[in-house]
């Protein structure tokens, strides 16, 4: 919904978000279902869901820290996965913990003095 909403693409249909998801219609509706309860977002029969300011502002940290997450798991740990990754930890991760690993992944993307210019800074160098 978030990226759909991102895009102009709203209302989002449970079948569109049930396609993107892997998941059945019924499950997709369940979930709506669940997000709209929470006042996350807003449902209109036959014409799909909206998210409100508040599921906007939630979907928002949750991106960020997918963002953040994949890029450190790319980066840093070189990992092949790291989107999958991303997903799964997403959610699970507190806002401190974000925070931590995008100051890391700058840190590993700056230049050293004492390199050079290439790689890491040592941690005296910090």
């Amino acid at each position: 919904l978030y990226l759909a909403d991102r895009r102009g693409n709203t209302p989002t249909s449970s079948g569109f978000v049930a396609d993107r998801l892997g998941r059945s219609p019924s499950a997709a509706t369940e979930m709506l279902q669940r997000l709209a309860a929470e006042g996350l977002v807003t449902r209109e029969p036959y014409e799909g869901a909206k998210l409100t300011p508040e599921g906007r502002e939630s979907a928002e940290e949750l991106y960020e820290t997918y963002r953040v997450l994949s890029q450190f798991f790319r980066d840093v740990l070189d990992l092949d996965a790291h989107e999958e990754e991303a997903i799964r930890l997403t959610g699970n991760v507190s806002a401190t913990v974000v925070e931590r690993l995008a100051a890391t992944i700058l840190d590993a993307e700056a230049p050293s003095e004492s390199t050079g210019g290439a790689g890491r800074a040592a941690d005296g160098d910090r």
